[in-house]
């Protein structure tokens, strides 16, 4: 076994441990870490429910080895908001009932996140867009655009509208 030592920096601390050469970042998150938000769903980087920000941008985590994100910073779901403090994302997915078993979720916030990050107001196609390469199975995508919406109307300082969102 090739193991190696890493220092990465989730959620705002430096975490530390000895990894085999071949830990997928998820794996190491999930397993080491025991940042269980973040999703294992194809190791294919077809999903999406693996979506972390890696120095601020969204990234399949099983595309990446644990070793590649050696002191760099790694967001997961967990770093994004806390309970009673949560991101407007996470708020207006359960406002809008943008999940339904929730699976895909935390992928889909963190993507979401780094969409509006660079624009403060997408409309309905740009939204789409942006979450092309993270799968739904229940939800049909109307209810998470309209809750993408909803989180950029909040983050804005208004409330937002209702969208009338096409599946």
């Amino acid at each position: 076994m090739n193991k190696r030592d890493v220092t990465i920096h989730i959620n705002g601390e430096a975490r530390s441990a000895n990894v085999e050469a071949r830990t997928l970042l998820v794996h190491f998150l999930r397993d080491e870490l025991e940042l269980t938000g973040t999703h294992v769903g194809c190791d294919t980087s077809q999903c999406g429910a693996c979506t972390v920000h890696l120095d601020g941008q969204a990234v399949k985590s099983c595309t990446l080895f644990a070793v590649q994100a050696e002191g760099r910073q790694v967001t997961t779901i967990e770093g994004l908001g806390k309970i009673g403090d949560l991101h407007a994302l996470q708020t207006g997915f359960w406002e809008e009932h943008g999940l339904q078993c929730g699976f895909c979720t935390p992928g889909m916030i963190m993507a979401s996140a780094e969409l509006l990050k660079h624009n403060a107001n997408p409309s309905d196609e740009e939204i789409r867009h942006a979450l092309e390469g993270n799968f739904c199975r229940c939800t049909g995508y109307h209810n998470i655009v309209k809750a993408v919406q909803h989180a950029a109307g909040a983050m804005n300082g208004a409330k937002a509208e209702p969208v009338a969102a096409d599946d």
